[in-house]
């Protein structure tokens, strides 16, 4: 539920992952205890489902809806629920759109299509928004891309429009990119000083934090999220030596995760970090063919290990 406050949406939200079962049909028991386990931490606000840790670009419009819906009754209206859109289509993503309102959603996260990271078509990216802005009664997420994207990324002019459209309120900025998170944290300031600019890239939490940030959207507080909400009210408080303690003990797994090639199994590493925790029985992805060789397994086991050290420490 939005609290009533002048500045609703700020603080750590976990993006959640998908638990399924070894037919790769969605595990809804399991779901629901990952939302509880998720939001379990008083630092974590609410949720990002449906995003792409969740595999939103491999769920049908009946999935995505199932997702809000569980998230709804596991969570109740304690926590805030974010659903991302996705969606090549611009009448399907509308469709997305109040699916996710309808089931329960209290904002909406858009995320670029795919295809857009061939090239960039302002006028398209700006209707393909303002149609969703328009659909729903609801506040409604941008999601800046990581740099790396191509089209995906959108460029300042893009985005100063898109920050302008009604319903804006936030940016889950994942440029991966310090630099680049900084000019576009600044132009927020200059042209739409009403939206959050939320730093949400898991490789780059401490620097963006420190550059400022209003809260972020990351899967990393899926699995760490004692963690990842002690880093933000460390940096909150400017207490840095606390920050840096946090920062080394995740960034090993945070490297591992995110940065180790192929990054398109960053999802199959944070289901089997929730196995290693043996809070989940599976890793399984809706990408039956992803395996992690064992010395993968095996290296990702011993960052977490460390990690989980400041995950367990007490305040």
């Amino acid at each position: 539920m939005i609290p009533a406050s002048a500045t609703p949406f700020r603080g750590v939200y976990a993006a959640t992952l998908l638990p399924l079962h070894e037919d790769g049909m969605i595990d809804a028991p399991g779901l629901a205890r990952h939302m509880k386990d998720c939001t379990s931490s008083p630092d974590i606000v609410g949720i990002l489902c449906n995003g792409h840790a969740g595999e939103n670009h491999l769920l049908n419009r009946e999935e995505k809806r199932l997702v809000v819906e569980t998230a709804r009754h596991a969570i109740g209206m304690e926590k805030i629920i974010v659903s991302g859109v996705l969606s090549e289509d611009i009448q399907d993503a509308c469709l997305q759109a109040r699916d996710a309102v309808d089931a329960g959603a209290d904002a909406l996260l858009v995320f670029p299509p795919f295809s857009w990271a061939v090239s960039q078509d302002a006028e398209a990216i700006v209707a393909h928004h303002r149609a969703i802005c328009e659909a729903v009664d609801a506040p409604v997420m941008l999601y800046q891309s990581s740099i790396g994207t191509g089209g995906m990324a959108y460029s300042l002019p893009i985005l100063e429009r898109l920050l302008q459209l009604p319903r804006i309120v936030a940016i889950k900025e994942g440029s991966w990119e310090t630099n680049a998170y900084d000019r576009h944290r600044r132009l927020a300031a200059r042209v739409a000083p009403h939206v959050e600019v939320m730093a949400s890239g898991d490789e780059h939490l401490l620097p963006c934090f420190a550059i400022g940030t209003t809260g972020s959207l990351v899967s990393l507080a899926a699995i760490l999220p004692r963690s990842i909400g002690r880093l933000w009210n460390a940096v909150q408080a400017q207490d840095l030596d606390t920050a840096r303690r946090v920062h080394a003990a995740i960034q090993p797994l945070a490297n591992l995760i995110y940065g180790r090639a192929p990054s398109g199994r960053a999802t199959l590493r944070l289901k089997a970090c929730l196995v290693m925790q043996k809070t989940w029985s599976s890793c399984r992805t809706r990408k039956a063919s992803e395996v992690l060789s064992p010395e993968e397994w095996r290296e990702l086991s011993q960052a977490l290990e460390y990690a989980l050290v400041m995950e367990q420490e007490r305040d």
